[in-house]
């Protein structure tokens, strides 16, 4: 997949991925400041620069008002999708002052999900991703601890392979959190929604070896 990394402006204390020389990477604001301290170069600054004093220089520039609908990670986001990328990874996305903005970045999952397309958003020690109507597999020599919840309303068809708890075509709904608190137990392992979406929370150290809608 074409990777596409947006760089937001909360928490320092990220986990930050390797970024490869052919990603391309989205400054949201002052998330132009953050990639100046962490050594990132950005090839497209986005927002409005109300945490800016000017729009940033160095690289191209997506001008926002102020007044808008959009945030500008979603902004940024819109700006991938319309350059065709498919996987996108959001660092500096969670924490700060505005747990608003950490809130709306995770419904960004939800959005990317429900067109087909993946997202990942990075915490310390932590990475939350959507999966839409789809599965998402783990090799066998993953450790630690995972949960799911229901994104969407109420999911139905899922199941929870390999791992310590399992489902069985289960319902899960979004007032209930009946995923918190499960773990890998060293054999492959694959989570499942048949009609729904759900957020899949696991550790930095493991990714998942394959993803699909069915």
């Amino acid at each position: 997949m074409k990777r596409c990394f947006i760089i937001a402006a909360g928490d320092r204390d990220c986990y930050i991925p390797p970024i490869l020389q052919d990603d391309y990477v989205i400054a949201a604001d002052r998330g132009f400041e953050l990639c100046g301290e962490m050594g990132i170069k950005p090839d497209l600054a986005v927002g409005d620069w109300d945490s800016l004093e000017s729009p940033p220089e160095g690289c191209s520039v997506v001008n926002l008002p102020v007044e808008k609908d959009d945030t500008d990670t979603l902004a940024a986001i819109k700006i991938g999708l319309d350059k065709g990328y498919d996987e996108f990874h959001i660092l500096f996305g969670a924490g700060g002052k505005r747990v608003d903005h950490t809130l709306a970045n995770i419904q960004c999952l939800l959005y990317l999900s429900k067109r087909g397309k993946t997202g990942y958003l990075y915490f310390k020690e932590s990475v939350i991703t959507a999966v839409t109507n789809g599965f998402l597999r783990f090799l066998n020599n993953v450790q630690g601890d995972l949960a799911i919840f229901a994104a969407d309303g109420t999911a139905h068809g899922v199941y929870e392979k390999g791992l310590k708890y399992s489902l069985d075509n289960a319902d899960v709904s979004c007032d209930f959190p009946i995923g918190v608190s499960n773990s890998f137990t060293g054999q492959e392992s694959e989570i499942s929604v048949r009609d729904g979406s759900l957020y899949i929370v696991f550790p930095k150290e493991v990714f998942p070896c394959d993803r699909s809608q069915l």
